[in-house]
């Protein structure tokens, strides 16, 4: 893919392959179970599950760690604390915070594909205090002030 254009230094302590694009307008990259045994998670069952992958994202950028839509789906898993967050000062191993909300046990297998990492550029910002704020048509309208059709 020529579209490709910032490097990031990663190092594999897994034995899986790395995260990639597996189209040209995929946004995310496939996490993989570096894991040695399958881990089963029951009904309301989380668990850490490493991925081997330590990363070193250039200031300005983190990683975004998102659930497979299939998994979902299917079978009720989930990221739970998604979109779980990699800060561009983090080294370590990144783990995925699998739950299982179905109702039947599902079982996560070494290599099995149990995420997906979105990388996104960010911009820091400073509060400012003040008095009030602008008006807007919105004003303080949310959750659900618009309807469902």
């Amino acid at each position: 893919m020529d579209s490709l254009k910032t490097l990031v230094q990663v190092v594999n302590n897994g034995n899986q392959p790395l995260p990639e694009y597996a189209t040209e307008g995929s946004a995310g990259m496939d996490l993989r179970a570096n894991i040695d045994q399958p881990v089963i998670l029951k009904p309301l069952d989380r668990a850490l599950i490493p991925t081997g992958l330590h990363i070193a994202l250039p200031q300005g950028y983190e990683a975004q760690i998102r659930p497979r839509s299939g998994m979902a789906v299917k079978h009720g898993v989930t990221v739970l604390n998604t979109p779980g967050t990699i800060d561009s000062d983090y080294r370590g191993d990144i783990g995925v915070i699998l739950v299982n909300l179905s109702h039947e046990s599902f079982t996560i297998n070494p290599g099995d594909r149990i995420a997906q990492m979105v990388i996104n550029c960010y911009e820091r910002i400073k509060f400012e205090l003040v008095d009030s704020l602008d008006e807007t048509e919105r004003g303080e309208g949310g959750f659900g002030h618009t309807g469902t059709k």
